[in-house]
């Protein structure tokens, strides 16, 4: 009986989740110690308790040796598999397995080399495994997904991905990445079905695909050959399932292959047949890779063309720098194709291709820059160009030095749009504005600008968005830099142009703060009574930049302070800001007019408005924006002081307890 039982225990014990494993042999250690304890009555229990914990104690020793030794063989498996040799990488994971059986990221791992292997069984199993260590492990059910996609298990793969949003859902964007690949694929499973079945059929534009890519196949034939066999091609593909044709008969392996093909595109100087060949084959590429998915992958994972796009691109034949510029703008309009184009492209030369289009004075510079446009929008470019921002400064200092009056005007506009909305990031605008050079072209460019407004009012206003994103950036260059460009922006307040007028004043309001030189010769040159009556007229932008000019400039310059006393007399202006509903508008009027309160004399001109009443409502309010209840409290303690009778008319009102409250504000600070 005894016997009997310990058999199924066993049997049990074998069935059950490894993470249960320890608990159910410790219960089976129990158990057989009592199955002795029936035949050794002299064994007390105390004893046996004690057998019980040495037990435990040797298990938990055993434990950690074997997990040290099972994490030595996972770091040699990891070794081996970054050198590429996975079977030695399976070898060393099992091994650890044998010293810990419920070590999941061993699972994991050999799941992982297992698919490189193409063993996606074997792949599978490793993943059950280890969700049975961990119900909850991502890196399985990712693996899982993967051998299922390779084995063109589609729905078992998309509820592998769907499983992992389940347990993170802060993986979204990666795993609707995955989940768009296994809809690719699934899709061009389907579209290869369909052509086979139009092959079988005996129709006759799939026999003349399959024929006409057996004739492009014989090697050594005079090249206007190959150019008019691909030309016919290309009219053919008219449709999803001879494109599908095109492919499953080796159409992209029968271009690449043929030497007299190669040869052509890898000319310098090309006459006219090998121009006719290289605008032939890029024409092909843009009729297979028409709404059809797995035909684009297959050309830009291909790595030879993947690396001749950016040269085919800065091509001197215009033809085919044309027709490759086509061939981009076609794959950029769908995210899979910018994927693939930002994935696969070298970033730098692409740019650098893109960008020799200004070149040009007709539409092609327009739609190079709406290219680059659209894949800079992506954020998978955004951090590509990132990486890649040292290399692709130079070219983007080149266009700042460009003369704006012998380039395309829009599409100059463009590009510095484009640098602009990249430099609202703050890694990016780090780099840029740590480059000296980059400021200068800037400076230069708007020099250039400035001497025809009227023509360049686009490019000015553009170039002032770039300029104002770059001062985001503390330190600046240099205080030279930030003075010049202060310098720029004051003599830019005389235009007439109220976008500009508008950026002008957003850059002053952020390079002023730099030195009190330059806050000197602003206000020496009529800043104050600009910001003023862009405080009277402007919209809520424009207002922002006013304000905040204002609040610098009073803040250290005390004739700043007095010509905006003389300007906005009895401080019409700033206490109707000061009932705004924009935050930002009243926590810099605020300061603003608390530093106008060390004018002498000036507290006492306001004794009978109900200034304390109103700063004392914005100290104690539950503002978003701590700066204004600090700024109101800064502004209250600063005219309590200058005229003591508004002291009398804080205790009448019980605000000594809320001008305290402020000090917090001021600590935090």
């Amino acid at each position: 009986m005894t016997c009997l039982l310990i058999y199924n225990l066993f049997a049990f014990l074998v069935c059950i989740p490894i993470n249960q494993r320890v608990v159910f042999e410790i219960c089976f250690f129990v158990f057989m110690n009592t199955c002795v304890l029936q035949n050794a009555d002299e064994l007390s229990p105390e004893a046996f308790l004690a057998s019980v914990e040495k037990d435990a104690k040797e298990r938990a020793k055993r434990r950690r040796e074997n997990k040290v030794l099972a994490d030595a063989l996972k770091e040699e498996g990891n070794e081996a598999f970054v050198k590429g040799d996975y079977e030695t990488a399976i070898l060393h994971y099992s091994q650890g397995l044998e010293k810990l059986k419920d070590m999941k990221v061993l699972y994991t791992n050999r799941a992982q080399a297992y698919i490189k292997l193409g063993d996606y069984q074997k792949a599978l199993g490793d993943c059950d495994w280890a969700l049975k260590c961990d119900e909850k492990c991502t890196k399985a059910y990712f693996h899982m997904g993967k051998a299922h996609l390779a084995l063109k298990n589609y729905s078992a793969s998309r509820e592998c991905y769907q499983k992992i949003l389940e347990i993170n859902p802060k993986l979204q964007a990666q795993m609707k990445e995955h989940l768009n690949q296994v809809h690719l694929q699934e899709k061009a499973d389907l579209q290869e079905q369909e052509a086979h079945e139009l092959l079988d059929s005996g129709k006759d534009t799939a026999v003349t695909t399959k024929n006409l890519l057996e004739s492009l196949s014989k090697p050594d034939q005079m090249p206007l050959f190959y150019a008019g066999g691909m030309e016919i091609l290309t009219e053919m593909m008219k449709d999803c399932t001879e494109r599908t044709l095109f492919r499953i008969h080796g159409g992209f392996r029968i271009i690449s292959d043929n030497e007299v093909i190669r040869r052509c595109f890898s000319m310098t100087g090309k006459d006219v047949v090998e121009e006719t060949i290289c605008v032939s084959v890029l024409k092909l590429w843009q009729a297979v890779c028409s709404e059809n998915e797995e035909n684009q992958r297959l050309l830009m994972m291909h790595p030879d063309w993947a690396r001749l796009v950016p040269s085919l691109l800065a091509s001197r034949v215009l033809a085919i720098q044309q027709e490759s510029l086509a061939l981009l703008v076609q794959l950029a309009q769908t995210d899979n194709g910018r994927s693939l184009v930002i994935s696969h492209l070298d970033l730098t030369r692409l740019l650098e291709a893109l960008l020799s289009f200004l070149d040009f004075l007709d539409k092609k510079a327009n739609t190079a820059m709406g290219l680059l446009t659209d894949l800079a929008l992506d954020e998978r470019f955004q951090v590509r160009f990132q990486a890649n921002l040292p290399g692709a400064l130079p070219a983007l200092i080149g266009v700042l030095k460009r003369d704006p009056k012998v380039t395309n005007a829009s599409a100059l506009c463009q590009c510095i749009a484009i640098m602009g909305n990249l430099s609202a990031e703050p890694a990016t605008r780090k780099h840029m504005a740590a480059c000296e050079d980059f400021g200068d072209a800037c400076l230069g460019f708007l020099a250039r600008c400035e001497e025809d407004l009227d023509l360049f009012r686009e490019i000015t206003y553009t170039l002032l968005g770039l300029i104002m994103n770059l001062c985001l950036q503390v330190p600046f260059v240099s205080e030279v830099w930030a003075m010049e460009v202060s310098r720029r922006c004051l003599t830019l307040l005389n235009c007439q142009d109220g976008g500009i007028l508008t950026r002008a004043a957003g850059v002053l309001s952020r390079t002023l703060s730099s030195s009190l030189n330059i806050i000197e010769e602003a206000v020496r040159t009529g800043v104050v009574k600009k910001m003023i009556k862009f405080l009277k007229t402007g919209g809520q932008t424009a207002s922002h930049y006013a304000i905040k000019t204002l609040a610098v400039c009073t803040n250290s310059y005390h004739e700043a302070r007095k010509e905006v006393i003389r300007l906005d007399k009895k401080f019409c202006i700033l206490m109707k800001l000061l009932s705004s509903d924009d935050e930002i508008l009243v926590g810099n009027a605020a300061l603003c007019l608390g530093n106008c309160m060390e004018v002498p004399k000036v507290a006492s001109s306001l004794l009978k408005t109900d200034l304390v009443l109103v700063l004392l409502k914005l100290a104690g309010s539950d503002s978003q924006n701590s700066a204004v209840q600090l700024n109101a409290g800064i502004a209250l303690g600063k005219l309590c002081t200058a005229e003591p009778r508004f002291t009398a008319q804080l205790r009448e009102l019980h605000g000594m307890e809320i001008l305290n409250s402020t000090v917090k504000y001021i600590q935090d600070s």
